[in-house]
C-alpha cells in the first residue's frame, strides 16, 4: 500500500471507532434506561435535575478577607500571591491584622 491509501485507511479507522464508540454508548443508555424502568425508577430521580448533558459546576466566589483602608477597590481574599499593595502594606511594618474586613 502506499503511504496516501495507509493515511486513507487510518482515517477510515478512525471514523470506525468513532462509530463504533457512539453505538456503545447509545446501546448503554437503553440497557441503564431499561434497568431503571423495570424498578419503576424515573431518569429525574436517578441522576437528579441534571439527566441530559454535562454538568456545570461554578465555583463559588471566595469572600474578601483584605482591604486597602484608603482605597476600598483594592482587596484581596487571601488566596494566593500577595497583591503589590499588600506587600507595600507589610513592608512598611503595619500588620495584616489592621485591614482584615
Amino acid at each position: 500500500m502506499t503511504v496516501a491509501e495507509l493515511r486513507t485507511l487510518q482515517d477510515q479507522v478512525k471514523q470506525a471507532l468513532k462509530d463504533r464508540e457512539h453505538q456503545e454508548q447509545v446501546k448503554a443508555r437503553e440497557q441503564i434506561l431499561a434497568i431503571a424502568q423495570g424498578a419503576g425508577i424515573s431518569l429525574q430521580d436517578l441522576f437528579g435535575a441534571q439527566s441530559r448533558g454535562k454538568t456545570t459546576t461554578s465555583k463559588a466566589k471566595v469572600a474578601v478577607r483584605y482591604r486597602h483602608p484608603s482605597d476600598s477597590l483594592l482587596q484581596w481574599t487571601g488566596r494566593g500571591r500577595q497583591p503589590k499593595w499588600v506587600q507595600d502594606w507589610v513592608a512598611s511594618g503595619n500588620s495584616l491584622d489592621t485591614i482584615r474586613v
